[in-house]
């Protein structure tokens, strides 16, 4: 079965932006799907005033997967946290152009996974931690 992947899907796969960890990183989540194997994990720097400076991301998964990362880090990146608390799977998918209907997963688990390193980063600043809803495949 082929599916049809929109050029910007493909060129976020073939030039993902924003590959790699950042070792003092001040928020770190991770997500993953037990039933595609996908797994996510984003990493946050972010200023005294709240803003994302930078993110990078290590997904071991399809091309969807790592197309999700790279334009969910593009999307974060310069906002505030709460600002990026926002961001909806939806929201990457249409950045993306679309994604194949069996592929919407994986722009879940780039939500999921920003919202747990926005949320381990809550946690380390003392912080109320924001409880998050899991959204069904």
């Amino acid at each position: 079965m082929a599916l049809d992947y929109s050029q910007k899907v493909m060129d976020h796969f073939a030039n993902p932006r924003n590959v790699g960890e950042i070792a003092d990183a001040d928020g770190v989540g991770e997500a993953g799907n037990p039933k595609c194997g996908d797994i996510m994990k984003i990493y946050l720097k972010v200023n005294d005033a709240g803003v994302i400076e930078d993110v990078k991301f290590k997904t071991f998964g399809c091309a969807s997967a790592i197309a999700s990362s790279s334009m969910a880090t593009e999307l974060i990146k310069g906002k505030t946290v709460d600002e990026a608390w926002d961001l909806t799977n939806r929201a990457v998918a249409e950045a993306l152009d679309g994604l194949p209907p069996i592929k919407m997963h994986c722009s879940v688990l780039a939500e999921e996974a920003i919202h747990a390193a926005l949320n381990d980063y809550r946690a380390k600043h003392g912080m109320a931690v924001i409880p998050t809803e899991k959204h069904e495949d």
